[in-house]
């Protein structure tokens, strides 16, 4: 009895399908210039402050619902370390190689966008919008799952031992992954598996096979559809209101930036001051007259601005902003009194009272402005 012969590898029928992969260089290129330019902005080799991912395009409930829904993309060029860098661009090109030959360039990229654009909806609900998520995992469990899908469907074309190697593998890859994350703080497994579900919808929906002689069958390409925008539309029925407006957490934040270097220069005017009143050539009238001008009148025109800031005590800054705003009211009515009694000439006051002192105001302000975080990530 002759023996059937096996049928060509696997390699070798994509390769004559698509000898060039453009796509996954492409994409792995692209990867690896934002994390450098990241690392030129202020990140770290092995960690990145979530302020400096939220500040590159991190997915995160409050900035993404308040209308940065472009996040929900960007965040799939990000990562949060070297070592978070090289594990996904390691596994982008083991499952991409493979992908990009099975669909073509158009639908590799349509898979990869849909699947990380999915698991990063599915992740803003999971965590209810408080995570800071970044990284190019969930369109890669994509990829995973449109690569199980089409070695799945083309099983009876492939030899028997490529067919275990790569499909079980793959499986394993994927599974392994999942459980991993579920047993190490600091995973985003939501985006995985909303990305591995994306995928394998969206690869049963653009399924090319490797005979021209067999078609996908139509029914699956179908429900795959329907399960596909149904499960999306659900995601997004989901997603809570945000706890904050980003922009509003913004707009506090550069006040209190603002705040801070105006309250560093009154320091330097006070010091000034002092050294005048030292060397004696100043009359009481005209101290008076530049600590109003210099001191008081500036912390007045601070306090006012600071009570113009969004006034939401869920603001991660909220706390801050209402202690600036305490320090500038006593600040300002400290000198006011303090000029009232030089006004009086009542040189004790200036001991009296409980005023900034030669180091300056801006040195008495210890409260939580000097540590205005991004909220922790995930």
């Amino acid at each position: 009895m002759p023996e059937i012969p096996l049928p060509p590898s696997l390699h070798d029928q994509l390769r004559l399908r698509q000898p060039v992969l453009r796509l996954t260089p492409l994409l792995i290129g692209i990867n690896v210039l934002v994390f450098l330019a990241m690392l030129a902005n202020g990140a770290g080799v092995w960690h990145s402050p979530n302020g400096v991912q939220l500040s590159w395009g991190a997915n995160f409930g409050p900035a993404t619902q308040d209308g940065q829904w472009w996040r929900l993309a960007s965040a799939m060029f990000l990562h949060f370390g070297v070592l978070h860098l090289l594990l996904n661009m390691w596994a982008l090109w083991d499952s991409g190689q493979f992908v990009e030959r099975f669909y073509g360039y158009a639908r590799f990229a349509t898979i990869y966008f849909i699947s990380g654009v999915s698991g990063n909806l599915l992740s803003l609900v999971a965590h209810q919008g408080q995570a800071v998520s970044g990284g190019a995992s969930g369109a890669i469990f994509g990829v995973y799952g449109a690569l199980l899908v089409c070695l799945w469907h083309e099983r009876q074309f492939l030899q028997p031992s490529e067919f275990r190697w790569l499909f079980w593998g793959a499986a394993g890859f994927a599974a392994l992954t999942i459980v991993f994350g579920l047993l190490v703080e600091g995973i985003d497994n939501a985006a995985h598996i909303g990305g591995f579900i994306a995928g394998v919808l969206s690869g049963t929906i653009l399924l090319r096979t490797l005979r021209a002689d067999l078609r996908p069958i139509g029914q699956a390409r179908g429900v795959a559809a329907l399960a596909l925008a149904g499960t999306i539309a659900v995601l997004v029925s989901l997603i809570p209101p945000p706890a904050y407006r980003w922009y509003d957490e913004l707009r506090a934040r550069q006040e209190i930036s603002e705040f801070l270097k105006d309250d560093a220069a009154i320091g330097e005017s006070w010091r000034s001051i002092v050294k005048e009143s030292k060397r004696g050539d100043s009359s009481f009238d005209e101290l008076a007259g530049r600590i109003d001008a210099a001191i008081g009148d500036r912390y007045a025109a601070s306090f006012e601005q600071l009570s113009q800031a969004p006034d939401d005590p869920a603001l991660p800054s909220a706390a801050t902003l209402a202690a600036l705003r305490q320090y500038a009211q006593t600040r300002r009515d400290a000198s006011r009194s303090l000029a009232e009694s030089l006004r009086r000439r009542d040189a004790s006051g200036m001991a009296a009272r409980p005023l900034p002192d030669a180091n300056g105001p801006g040195q008495g302000f210890s409260g939580p402005g000097k540590g205005v975080a991004a909220p922790s990530g995930h």
